[in-house]
């Protein structure tokens, strides 16, 4: 089913280039990407005025990331309140239009149409679920979208600007950081559940990957995103004697898990990527049980004593001091800053069209967000732009519930990983 949607998804990505090749061929610059001649002679064609650049957000403030994808929100708009303080780009004020899918694809669909004449592209959207729902959508657009989710199964599709490594590199960089403090030895049997879809599949890769290099046996278990209650699996794995759990899970699912391997004796490390731990989990009463949880994440944490990080924190709790504190902020402003590259190439080039932003994204060689995520490299179509990883551990004492446990850093088996759409 997944091979037949991947298919068709090539070929409408192959007719849109197909469409496009021939308009080339026969207009303009101007007319090449559909735009006409805005302020300062740029071409514009879908959100961008002669005072305004507006971007979208289709988010998560009320489904099962709903924590995450409010700090996401915040670290967007954070971004785009400090581009506006600065004179905006390209002569031109940063709007966001947002929309809240509560991680739910029908409704996502439904949204979708309402927000997408009015954007140039998405600053943010939310979930794996979403964005497989979307895509057609997205791909028939020409939109330049950052994905709230990091699975390299979408790099076939330019459109995706995709924000830090994928969960697959995520995984793969934690077992091997895992291993190098002596909790994973080669040969040993590991445990992963995982939700079934991108989100869960693409960080199992990373497993299968990990386990190829080293001898070990993965005992898998497939969950949906709403099952609540992951007891059973984990009895199961004590069973089969593993010597580490890896979750891509939702928070609720890593909570569940972490007290079923407290509870049932085994307590053994339990290795996430970035959406599976929320600092509200820490309120619950599986609080006791989150210390064994270890976080394989591209952004710094909340707590980071990154220079960067802590301006974006330390301005985050200034202007929404009620609001959850997590590493969606500094994703959220990551994704902006992203974008800011973009468009200040696509501003230099005159073409902030739909198709302009897409053709600026990949002369991005090498951008720079001071540490917030490792240095970003778009030029090489297919491949996750970077491959390192801060690791965390849960804390209940540091803010946003994670301290740093390893700075940047990406892993021989990382380096050597050869995405699924990556070329050469």
């Amino acid at each position: 089913m997944i091979a037949a949607r991947r298919a068709g998804r090539s070929a409408l990505i192959a007719g849109v280039l197909t469409s496009t090749l021939v308009l080339a061929a026969c207009g303009s610059t101007a007319d090449t990407s559909g735009g006409t001649e805005g302020a300062g002679g740029v071409a514009t064609d879908f959100g961008v005025t002669d005072t305004t650049i507006t971007l979208g957000i289709m988010g998560d403030t009320s489904g099962v990331f709903k924590n995450l994808g409010a700090g996401l929100n915040a670290g967007n708009q954070l971004w785009a309140d400090d581009v506006n303080a600065a004179g905006g780009i390209c002569g031109r004020q940063i709007e966001i239009e947002t929309v809240d899918h509560g991680y739910k694809a029908d409704v996502a669909k439904t949204l979708y149409p309402q927000l997408e004449p009015n954007v140039l592209g998405m600053v943010q959207l939310l979930g794996s679920p979403v964005l497989a729902a979307l895509e057609p959508n997205l791909i028939e657009d020409n939109m330049l979208a950052a994905p709230a989710s990091w699975s390299s199964e979408v790099l076939d599709n330019p459109g995706i600007m995709m924000i830090g490594t994928t969960y697959d590199l995520e995984i793969v960089n934690g077992l091997a950081y895992l291993q190098q403090q002596g909790l994973l030895a080669d040969g040993d049997t590991i445990g992963h559940i995982y939700i079934d879809g991108e989100y869960g599949g693409n960080g199992l890769k990373g497993s299968k990957y990990y386990a190829e290099q080293h001898g070990i046996t993965i005992n898998e278990a497939k969950v949906t995103s709403t099952d609540n209650d992951l007891t059973g699996i984990v009895t199961g794995m004590r069973g089969a004697g593993v010597k580490l759990i890896v979750l891509t899970t939702t928070p609720g699912q890593t909570a569940s898990a972490l007290a079923a391997n407290q509870a049932l004796g085994l307590n053994v490390p339990v290795l996430g990527n970035n959406p599976t731990f929320d600092p509200a989990l820490l309120q619950t009463p599986a609080a006791g049980a989150l210390g064994n949880l270890y976080v394989s994440a591209s952004n710094a944490p909340f707590s980071s004593s990154n220079p960067k990080a802590v301006e974006v924190t330390t301005a985050y709790k200034e202007a929404y001091p009620d609001l959850p504190r997590n590493a969606g902020i500094t994703t959220g402003y990551t994704e902006g800053l992203v974008w800011q590259n973009v468009l200040e190439a696509a501003c230099e080039a005159g073409d902030l069209t739909r198709a302009g932003v897409k053709t600026a994204l990949g002369t991005l060689t090498s951008v720079d967000t001071e540490g917030l995520v490792d240095v970003l490299d778009y030029s090489s179509p297919g491949a996750p732009p970077t491959r390192g990883v801060y690791i965390a551990q849960v804390d209940a004492n540091a803010e946003g519930g994670l301290t740093e446990v390893a700075p940047l850093f990406t892993s021989p088996e990382a380096e050597s990983y050869k995405a699924p759409f990556q070329q050469g």
